[in-house]
Parts: C-alpha cells; sequence; structure tokens
C-alpha cells in the first residue's frame, strides 16, 4: 500500500519556478545563462530530476547555494533506492539486521568461538587493501561475515580494554563497509553503516577514527547532493581535530588535511567559491607541513601530501566551469611516475577528460579514459562521471567511424 504524501508541499520544480520568477527570467533565459539546454529546464521545472552538475550551474546562474534547489519536504519519486539489490542481502543483514526485544535477529552461520581481536584486525586491513586494489568482489565478499564477527566480538567483550578494542575494530569494519557501499551506490544502507562507525569510534574515544568515518561520510553526502550538510560535518570535525602543526605526526596532519579538502569540495559544488577558496588554503597547510612527504592511511582515508590540495583547487576549477584554467592548472602539475602514481591521480585525471570535452577537444578526453579504462577498469566502472564524459565526447568527435578505442569504451560504458 503506498504511503500517503503531503499533496500541499512545494516539489523541487515548483521551487525551482519561483527562483527563476523571482530573479525575472524567463525558462529561456535561465538555460542561456546557466550554459543548458532550454530542454533541461523545463524538465527540471516539470519535477523532473538531471545530473547533478546541472544543478551546479543553474544555482550559479540563480546565484543560489545549490541546496537550495532541492525539495526538504518530501523524497523525490525517482529517488534510487538499493532495497532491490538481491546481491547486497548479506551485508544488508549484517549492517541493518532486524531486531526483536532480545536484540538483533543474527542471520550469520558463523561458529561461535572466542574472539581473536588481532586476527580480525588483520583480516579487515585485508580486505582494506583490498578495495584500495580494486577488488570490489573480494571486498564484497568478506565483509557480510567481517561485520558479524565485529558484532560477535562487542557482544562477547562487555567491559575493559577489550571491548574498547571491539568496538574500535568494529568501527573500523563498519567505515570499509560504508566507503565498499559508496562506491556502487547503495547510499541509504552506506549512511548506516558509517553513522554506526562513528558512534563506535567516539565511544572507542578515537578521535583519529572519527575523523576518517567523517571523511567517508562527507563522500556519501556530497554524492546524495546533501552539500550543506557534507560541509558542516567536515569543518566541524577539522576543528576538532587540527592538530599543532609543530608536533603533528603525519597521520594527524593526512587525516586533517583530507577533511579540509572534503569541506572545500562541498563548498564549491553548493556553489560558495569563497568559502570553498578559504577551506582549501587551511588543507594547504596541512600539505605543507607535510614539505614532499606523504601521510597514508590506506584503511581509512587513503593517501594526502600537496597534491591531494592542489587537485582539489583544479575540481573546484571544473565545478565552476572553468575548463581553462582546470587544463591550465593541470599542466603545472608533476607527470606521474609508475601505474601508483597514476592512480593516485586518477580522479583529476577524470576532471581534465571533462575539461577536454568542455573544450571541444574530445579525442584528448577519449585518449585519458583509454589509459584508466587499460589501468584501473573496476574503479572506472563505478564512476558515473567517466561514463558521461565518454558519452559527451563521443556526440561531440567529428569522426564518422568509430575508432577501435571508441569501440572498446562504448562497449565498456554500455553506449550503443
Amino acid at each position: 500500500m503506498p504511503e500517503n504524501t503531503d499533496t500541499a508541499a512545494i516539489h523541487p520544480g515548483e521551487r525551482l519556478k519561483e527562483l527563476r520568477r523571482s530573479r525575472g527570467l524567463t525558462q529561456e533565459g535561465l538555460a542561456e545563462r546557466a550554459g543548458l539546454s532550454l530542454g533541461v529546464v523545463k524538465k527540471l521545472e516539470r519535477g523532473g530530476t538531471a545530473r547533478l552538475d546541472n544543478y551546479h550551474a543553474i544555482a550559479r546562474a540563480l546565484r543560489v547555494r545549490t541546496s537550495a534547489l532541492f525539495d526538504p519536504s518530501g523524497p523525490h519519486s525517482t529517488t534510487r533506492a538499493d532495497d532491490d539489490n538481491i546481491d547486497l542481502m548479506p551485508l544488508r543483514q549484517a549492517i541493518a539486521p532486524a531486531i526483536t526485544f532480545s536484540g538483533r535477529v543474527e542471520t550469520s552461520d558463523l561458529i561461535a568461538t572466542e574472539p581473536d581481536l588481532d586476527r580480525l584486525q588483520a583480516t579487515a586491513r585485508e580486505v582494506a587493501l583490498a578495495y584500495h586494489r580494486d577488488d570490489y568482489e573480494h571486498v564484497g565478499q568478506f565483509l557480510p561475515d567481517l561485520v558479524h564477527a565485529a558484532n560477535a566480538a562487542v557482544d562477547h567483550f562487555d567491559n575493559g580494554e577489550e571491548h574498547t578494542q571491539a568496538v574500535r575494530v568494529r568501527s573500523d569494519v563498519l567505515q570499509m563497509a560504508g566507503r565498499y557501499l559508496t562506491q556502487v551506490r547503495a547510499y541509504d544502507l552506506a549512511h548506516v553503516a558509517l553513522r554506526d562507525a562513528i558512534q563506535d569510534a567516539v565511544r572507542a574515544n578515537d578521535m583519529a577514527a572519527v575523523a576518517a568515518a567523517v571523511y567517508q561520510q562527507g563522500w556519501l553526502l556530497m554524492r546524495q547532493g546533501r552539500l550543506d550538510e557534507a560541509e558542516q560535518v567536515s569543518i566541524s570535525t577539522a576543528d576538532a581535530v587540527e592538530p599543532r602543526i609543530s608536533r603533528a605526526t603525519r597521520p594527524a596532519l593526512g587525516a586533517w588535511g583530507k577533511l579540509l579538502v572534503h569541506g572545500s569540495a562541498a563548498a564549491a559544488r553548493n556553489n560558495r567559491p569563497r568559502e570553498a577558496r578559504d577551506i582549501l588554503r587551511l588543507g594547504r597547510t596541512a600539505g605543507t607541513a607535510l614539505g614532499g612527504g606523504q601521510a597514508v592511511a590506506v584503511s581509512s582515508w587513503g593517501r594526502f601530501d600537496w597534491r591531494t590540495v592542489a587537485f582539489q583547487g583544479i575540481e573546484n576549477q571544473l565545478v565552476a566551469e572553468k575548463p581553462d584554467r582546470v587544463l591550465g592548472l593541470s599542466s603545472r602539475m608533476p607527470t606521474p611516475t609508475g601505474k601508483d602514481g597514476r592512480l593516485f591521480m586518477r580522479r583529476h585525471l577524470l576532471d581534465v577528460a571533462q575539461a577536454h570535452v568542455m573544450l571541444r577537444t574530445p579525442d584528448e578526453a577519449t585518449e585519458i579514459l583509454w589509459v584508466l579504462l587499460d589501468e584501473t577498469p573496476e574503479w572506472l566502472k563505478h564512476q558515473r562521471m567517466a561514463a558521461d564524459t565518454f558519452h559527451l565526447a563521443l556526440r561531440r568527435s567529428k569522426r564518422r567511424r568509430l575508432t577501435a578505442k571508441q569501440r572498446a569504451l562504448a562497449a565498456f560504458f554500455g553506449t550503443e
């Protein structure tokens, strides 16, 4: 039976229409100012949806935050859920189990044994490494039992130092689950995992774990378009963990810097370029303090150094639709050496590819996507931005026949 809805609530299309009219713009005028087709504006005002970058463009044209375009009164009818993805059932049962008066309904077939916290931590670290190798099949296979084992350890050690260690391990495991679920776009389940990861980190009084889990939550919130919240949680947590630069460890600088980078990204997407620059300036402090070194936390926020800040600054230029600035700044970055170096900047390479498409040089964009397909296909498969960039590059290509690389990319992205 369908749920009742408040028919008096203003839907997003009506909100956009009100904002447009309040600025004295016609649909054609808004489309021209935003650099979009008239069809996109009409579709949105009728209650349709579009890519987040289209909302960014409209927000800039209307001089409002991007978040102002989203309806706070109720969910969109076309919101994608993950509850019909049967492949996620074991992980859903582990992270969001059914509850009775006596507690969780246990669905795991694991044999009850004395928990080995060191082994559990080592297994969690191994799964995290598999994630960073883009071995998502391995991650998805092992995560459900790992979550069950972490829950069992917390239940078994109900007090003392072992309980605190078990809670800390479960925080790491749930953070890993949230990261994986965000990557495969199971957003609501990812939110449950990351919420619980943060709560466990707080219970264990581990601020480094709190910072890492909030960093992942910021990524999730940005993917959901919850830009105000993404900026708020990133900046408030960065304030809480800000290290004393003269005595800061590399992991402390890395966690702080990563949170600031996410805060800047959220502000840029929310049509707050000045705030994005100010936040990134703080992040640059963390990168500078590392000198030529790098902070690494493979099982949580990955890698951080001065390039992380530089890449975010370039991405902010892309969000502001300044592709010439993207290419100009990118040309100043050092050429990566080895596969690891290229993997570190693969998200940046997608920005460069999109800038080429925006500047109508699609062959350069195709070449970048081809390199990424060759070196990191599993990661590329989950990047909607990559598919959108290729589809646009294909439409703007002047070639009458597809090249071998274009055919391979078309097959990979499912292009007709």
